[in-house]
């Protein structure tokens, strides 16, 4: 078995955006039970507060900016299956899940994240690693800068305006993450609060739409997955639009666990299904109950990284009222 760190990802040989080599386990009679890390109590961090923060904030995201994190293009037949295709039905899922652009140790990076059914209508879930990491060698733990939101994201298409984020919410464990113990993989959740865009509008009424989340739902079921990838573990399908940055795409199946290994004592919980998208598709949402009609469903986890018992799957921590109720709860309530 595989645990992959990646490019865009909670990554523990890098930081989101660096491409990191894979890491090989193998599996040596029963694997050890890890001990979980004790949940504590909510981190903050106020990202942009004043005026003249925001302002700052979209400044830096210059349309060069933003360009500079596409991944090259190129002339490959389509490819698509269920592990990784483009998502082109225009509904709520197109409006509501968007790109998310950070500053991680003074390199500019991107993941995904959702908008979610929140008190103040300004809320999103990403993954911990999104905006708060360490540096390449696991230390140095900083908090990402310059953090905005860009909804419906296609084409560096900006359809429902641009949000700066506020706040940065995450469990207090997550801050003691080193990206090498993987006991840590159960905290890599995190939420955005976001300012309004520039016609004061919050991001819940601008999108028309948000998605609700769902604790200690059994991972064993179908599920969609999304993201902005800026890469794809199948060959073939890298270049194509949806896995250079640019437009939405996802994968659907179902949900399997990762199990722990002897090198790797992965902690229970960790979920996904089989799925090409790379560095770039974190904080991406993972729904149960997903309507592909309406594109609404229930967001029960986020993309963390890469699994590969043999097929390449796209994993990460699937909410409990234990760790993500209370970052929630003083996310939207901010």
């Amino acid at each position: 078995m595989t645990s992959e760190p990646t490019s865009g990802w909670r990554s523990r040989a890098g930081v989101a955006g660096a491409i990191t080599m894979l890491v090989t386990t193998t599996l040596a009679g029963t694997a050890p039970q890890p001990v979980a890390a004790k949940p504590g109590p909510v981190a903050t961090h106020a990202v942009a507060v004043t005026a003249a923060e925001q302002q700052a904030v979209l400044a830096y995201w210059t349309p060069q900016r933003i360009a500079a994190l596409r991944t090259p293009s190129a002339a490959v037949p389509a490819v698509a299956g269920p592990d990784g295709a483009p998502w082109t039905r225009a509904n709520a899922v197109s409006r509501t899940v968007g790109r998310l652009f950070f500053t991680d140790h003074g390199e500019d990076s991107s993941c995904t994240a959702t908008v979610l059914d929140s008190a103040n209508r300004s809320t999103v879930v990403t993954a911990a690693h999104c905006v708060n990491n360490t540096d390449l060698i696991g230390e140095d733990n900083q908090w990402s800068s310059n953090v905005l939101f860009v909804p419906g994201y296609r084409d560096g298409g900006a359809p429902y305006g641009m949000f700066v984020g506020r706040l940065s919410v995450a469990p207090s464990t997550w801050l003691r993450n080193d990206q090498i113990e993987s006991l840590y993989d159960s905290y890599d959740q995190a939420f955005v609060v976001l300012h309004p865009n520039s016609d004061g509008r919050r991001v819940q009424d601008a999108v028309g739409a948000a998605q609700r989340i769902g604790y200690d739902v059994p991972g064993a079921r179908v599920v969609y997955q999304f993201g902005y990838p800026r890469a794809s573990s199948d060959k073939a399908r890298e270049g194509l639009p949806e896995y250079t940055g640019e437009r939405l795409a996802y994968c659907t199946g179902p949900a399997v666990e990762q199990q722990a290994t002897e090198d790797w004592p992965e902690p229970p919980g960790q979920w996904g299904t089989e799925c090409v998208m790379g560095g770039g598709s974190s904080g991406g949402p993972r729904f149960a109950d997903f309507d592909p009609r309406t594109g609404l469903g229930v967001v029960v986890g986020d993309n963390s990284h890469g699994w590969l018992p043999g097929k390449r799957y796209l994993v990460g921590p699937q909410f409990t009222r234990e760790i993500t109720q209370p970052v929630f709860h003083r996310a939207q309530h901010s």
